[in-house]
């Protein structure tokens, strides 16, 4: 391998004014069908984007596109300035660099919707996996760092339990120390707390709230309003593929300009 594939990206710093993750003129198809039509987004460092907007609107597909869990078809996808290196065109279009996609993966780190949590592992198994079996981190300092994730996400209690014994709210805060235990660059959020009854949302809320005021760069798809009013430093409004509208969300959610999304968030209010 050159040194150009396994060296890592330039650390952004807290003050730094390169973007975490930069999306440009992204478009993303499935066959003949155009889900993403040329969208821009980034985050800097330390920076809360939330992506909202109707059940196929391309938010969701857009956060995988990130991580490059799904795989586009035209743009650039930038991770701390590195540009993301292709081969091919159009829906022929394929990473060219294996390193260079899992390091980008280890240092994006998903909360899916589902959790995802294996169920055959204890909790505490569940955290710790990624960081010594994929960083080949030493075991016992995983192990320690673990247990403090899920003490600071209120399960600390649960290390020994497995999956299917917890509610739907704590296994989503485990998924989210599992992903903070990879110690990542920043966190993606796939509609977190949607799969959640109202009030084994608000744990998980919490949490995220928790994380936002420590500073950390997260883009979060949600459909829940009020935590995108209340985290987020920008917020995306996606429509048919394309960024409707964006902004601060005081501005967003106080003084919406398109008619799309006025349409929408009178829809999201609740009765």
């Amino acid at each position: 391998m050159t040194a150009a594939t396994t060296a890592p990206a330039p650390a952004a710093t807290a003050t730094s004014t390169v973007p975490v993750i930069e999306i440009r003129g992204l478009h993303k198809a499935y066959g003949s069908l155009e889900v993403l039509k040329g969208v821009d987004v980034k985050a800097l460092p330390g920076q809360v984007i939330s992506l909202i907007g109707s059940s196929g609107s391309g938010k969701s597909t857009l956060l995988r596109c990130c991580n490059l869990l799904e795989e586009s078809q035209q743009g650039e996808i930038l991770f701390e300035g590195e540009s993301v290196r292709w081969r091919g065109e159009g829906l022929a279009r394929h990473p060219a660099d294996r390193a260079q996609v899992a390091r980008i993966r280890t240092n994006l780190s998903m909360v899916f919707q589902n959790f995802n949590l294996w169920s055959h592992m204890t909790i505490l198994q569940n955290v710790m996996e990624a960081p010594v079996t994929v960083l080949k981190q030493d075991k016992a300092v995983v192990e320690k760092r673990a247990r403090d994730l899920l003490a600071k996400v209120g399960i600390g209690d649960k290390c020994d339990v497995y999956p299917a014994q917890m509610s739907g709210g704590q296994q989503q805060r485990a998924a989210i120390a599992r992903a903070l235990c990879m110690e990542p660059r920043a966190l993606l959020f796939d509609e977190p707390t949607s799969a959640l009854d109202p009030e084994l949302e608000q744990e998980v809320v919490r949490v995220i709230k928790a994380l936002a005021d420590e500073g950390r760069t997260m883009i979060i798809v949600t459909h829940d309003m009020r935590l995108a009013a209340d985290v987020s430093d920008h917020v995306i409004f996606l429509h048919q593929g394309r960024i409707e509208e964006e902004g601060d969300p005081q501005t967003l959610f106080g003084a919406p300009k398109s008619a799309r999304l006025k349409q929408f968030l009178s829809a999201t209010q609740p009765a």
